[in-house]
């Protein structure tokens, strides 16, 4: 399920962030886009509730692309992400972000980077963008997916994984409690083909791996490890 913890700590968004550019249409959805598209393997980020203009996405995009993958950050809220000064609550802006429209919208982006030549394809969620990610895995569209605090999800749509699969969750969250980690890590355990991980960072919340503070130098080096786990999950798979 989704929580009061999916809509905290808003980052400041800024369209003009990172390295990389934003094209207009790949796949058929605005994105961010960082990395060669020459390289072997690609990298799919799916955002959270506040978009992908968050500049610690866009680091995070520059960073994996600066280990030689082709990264693409698309725009799945279409320009809505969720503004925490606008009257409307959180229930009514999940109403209209659904995650399997989404799932729908990354088919064709995955297509897009397959054009370019590209076989290998990983993507990684964050909240909100883990369901989709986990929609990938269900049918193949990829071939490693790493969840960072995820939400929505449920033991069933873990059963239905078809891809190796690693969770980094938070010891604070009620969206994706550890309790909840351990059913889906307990699932993954008793179906021996799918490889997995599941990692519970201690004394951090939900959102730790993309709404950090960059003051916080605690915040900073939890959410340094998140990304060299999903880095080496995707080194593993991917190449």
């Amino acid at each position: 399920m989704a929580s009061s913890h999916c809509f905290e700590n808003p980052p400041a968004l800024n369209p003009a962030g990172g390295v990389g550019e934003v094209e207009d249409d790949f796949g058929g959805q605005k994105a961010y886009v960082a990395g060669s598209a020459g390289s072997k393997a690609a990298v799919v980020l799916i955002s959270d509730a506040f978009g992908f203009e968050a500049p610690n996405l866009r680091k995070i995009a520059d960073k994996v692309a600066s280990s030689g993958y082709f990264v693409v950050v698309p725009d799945f809220l279409h320009g809505d992400p969720y503004d925490p000064s606008n009257p409307n609550n959180p229930g009514m802006w999940m109403q209209s972000h659904n995650p399997q429209t989404a799932f729908e919208e990354a088919k064709p982006v995955i297509a897009a980077i397959k054009e370019k030549g590209v076989s290998n394809i990983g993507a990684a969620g964050y909240c909100w963008g883990a369901k989709v990610v986990v929609e990938l895995a269900k049918v193949q569209e990829i071939q490693a997916a790493v969840l960072l605090h995820p939400s929505l999800l449920t033991v069933d749509d873990i059963k239905e994984v078809k891809c190796p699969i690693s969770i980094l969750g938070a010891e604070i969250d009620r969206s994706s409690p550890p309790e909840l980690l351990k059913q889906f890590e307990q699932v993954l355990s008793d179906s021996s083909r799918i490889d997995h991980t599941v990692k519970i960072f201690p004394g951090v919340a939900h959102g730790w791996a993309v709404r950090y503070s960059e003051d916080d130098a605690a915040a900073v080096a939890s959410a340094e490890e998140a990304l060299q786990d999903m880095s080496r999950w995707f080194n593993k798979y991917l190449n």
